[in-house]
């Protein structure tokens, strides 16, 4: 029962930033939310076991993933605000100031990965999950996972009309979420 409403009090917040995306079904805010819902659900239920047994694999593979994860995140914000001129010249409601990118990023990080923001959630999803590996975290790790998915293909679809040909020849020459790979 605790978790549950510890999930519901930490929810409010994420509900009220996203309540833009979450009336616009086909923005990539929509699918962006359940994510971090998974995410949240994720840290709930792991925060526990987060120092448990702190040598042994899954715990190595975790904290390993989430320095990962921060370091992309941090790099993707970093080149974002350096380079991206956010602008409020984009009219689209549901963005985030900091996601009304005037100007392609194509540059440090964004020169092999298109979407590590995203990527650095997915990578936070799996850190979370290796804290305490069971089933169930693994079907919400792979729902999160299905989750960013989506939102990024959607992301895709609104940054094709916005900058056009330029993201098409961008999408050409990275990878969504991994470098080299994927």
């Amino acid at each position: 029962m605790k978790p549950l409403i510890i999930f519901a009090v930490l929810s409010i917040p994420i509900i009220l930033i996203s309540w833009k995306p979450l009336v616009k079904l086909n923005s990539h805010g929509f699918y962006r939310f359940f994510s971090w819902e998974c995410i949240l659900w994720l840290l709930v239920c792991n925060y526990s076991y987060w120092f448990d047994n702190p040598f042994g694999w899954a715990q190595v593979i975790s904290w390993m993933l989430l320095l990962i994860a921060a370091y992309v995140v941090f790099a993707g914000i970093f080149m974002l605000k350096k380079s991206g001129k956010a602008s409020s010249e984009r009219q689209e409601s549901e963005l985030y100031h900091f996601e009304k990118t005037t100007e392609l990023v194509v540059t440090g990080i964004y020169k092999y990965v298109r979407h590590p923001l995203y990527g650095s959630l997915l990578i936070l999803t799996w850190g979370i999950f290796f804290k305490h590996i069971t089933a169930t975290e693994f079907l919400i790790s792979i729902i999160s996972s299905i989750c960013l998915y989506y939102t990024v293909k959607v992301e895709e679809q609104e940054n094709v009309a916005f900058f056009g040909d330029q993201y098409i020849k961008y999408m050409r020459s990275s990878k969504m979420f991994i470098p080299f790979i994927w």
